[in-house]
């Protein structure tokens, strides 16, 4: 595991990027846009979002820097439109409508800076039956028929954290969208827009090869009965003696073959290509691999091709060593995450600088971009 300091920014160095403060899809947006080298200038709220996390550990918020502005005073929209003034991105996650309440809508912000790539992250989207409705990642997969597909027949469906919607169907489609829209803007004639990044929408999208098998007659609607959904008795998980598990996915007939040799079960194992026999082989292999321990078991496939691994848990993980030597994980401040990715040959990316305080960067922020209104703001903010 690597440890960093003030290494190379990536290949967004040169972009300014302005974040209103949220929790959640919109906060690891900007992270990540940070992580590629851009200037990310978080707008924080007096007193904070009120989630109760330690600032200094909310990891989201590496590599940015943050001011103190009050969007409800009366001079906090003239100075987000000041920092808007001197961007290329502004990120911003509330319900429809709150933006333009505030102050810093698009429309105003466009017209004050007409190459501005306007971020918008919600779960529902910007129009819709429920645009306005509250809602959460598990709502968010579920209406998209994501979450419907994890999980064990007959068991309700299994909640893969909020890494699916929030994370994987939002922030990463919004940064793809605000890159997109970045290049348009900077090109001849570009100018700059909207992009309504809504996770519904991305997580739809995310099913999109589901969608095909499953009108190519390829995938059944019912979880718990397909190749990758854990209906296939070699692609799943298995306990091992120690309570442990295996991650096992030899799909292809010769890494299958590898699989059952040093599994032990090579001359006995139920057809595969029997879909009737699935069952009895999931039991056999199940068998088998309560024999021995975790750590046992890693080392039977180890340097094979039998497509197996160790199910390890977050604190496990950055001593893989694989993982380890590729310094997927880096400590920073004391602060064991996930290093930037991806990798980047020329512009290399690194975490830089810990998670942003609030307000902590408003003096810096005020001089580099050049809008002294923001040390006024600090002041009557922090009084």
């Amino acid at each position: 595991m690597a440890t960093t300091g003030n290494g190379p920014r990536g290949p967004l160095a040169g972009v300014r990027v302005v974040e209103l403060a949220g929790i959640g899809p919109g906060p690891f947006a900007a992270m990540l846009l940070a992580d590629l080298g851009a200037d990310v200038v978080r707008v924080d709220r007096p007193g904070g979002a009120g989630l109760g996390i330690d600032p200094a550990r909310d990891l989201t918020n590496r590599n940015k820097r943050s001011v103190l502005v009050d969007l409800k005073d009366a001079a906090g929209p003239d100075t987000v439109l000041d920092l808007v003034e001197r961007a290329d991105v502004l990120i911003e996650g509330y319900r429809p409508g709150v933006a333009e309440r505030l102050g810093v809508g698009p429309d105003v912000c466009l017209a004050r800076n007409p190459r501005l790539v306007y971020g918008r992250m919600t779960g529902w989207g910007q129009e819709g039956p429920l645009a306005e409705r509250a809602g959460h990642d598990v709502a968010y997969i579920a209406v998209t028929g994501a979450l419907s597909m994890i999980g064990k027949p007959g068991e309700p469906p299994t909640v893969p954290a909020n890494l699916l919607g929030d994370y994987a169907g939002g922030s990463l489609y919004l940064v793809v969208g605000v890159l997109a829209a970045l290049q348009h803007a900077r090109t001849s004639g570009g100018s700059g827009q909207v992009v309504d990044a809504a996770i519904v929408d991305g997580t739809a999208h995310l099913t999109m090869m589901i969608h095909g098998m499953l009108q190519a007659g390829g995938w059944q609607d019912r979880r718990g009965s397909n190749l990758l959904d854990g209906g296939c008795p070699f692609y799943g998980s298995y306990e091992t003696a120690d309570g442990e598990y295996m991650a096992v996915g030899p799909l292809e007939k010769r890494f299958y073959a590898e699989f059952t040799e040093l599994l032990g079960i090579g001359e006995t194992a139920p057809d595969r290509g029997d879909l009737a026999s699935w069952d009895e082989l999931r039991e056999v292999v199940a068998a088998r691999f309560r024999t021995r321990t975790r750590a046992e078991w890693t080392e039977v496939f180890d340097g094979s091709d039998a497509c197996v691994a160790p199910v390890l848990s977050l604190r496990e993980a950055p001593h893989h060593p694989h993982l380890a030597a590729r310094s997927t994980f880096v400590d920073h401040g004391g602060l064991t995450q996930p290093a930037p990715a991806p990798r980047f040959s020329a512009t290399p990316s690194s975490v830089h600088s810990g998670p942003a305080l609030p307000g902590a960067d408003t003096e810096a922020v005020a001089a580099d971009w050049g809008v002294p209104a923001l040390r006024t703001t600090r002041k009557d903010t922090t009084d």
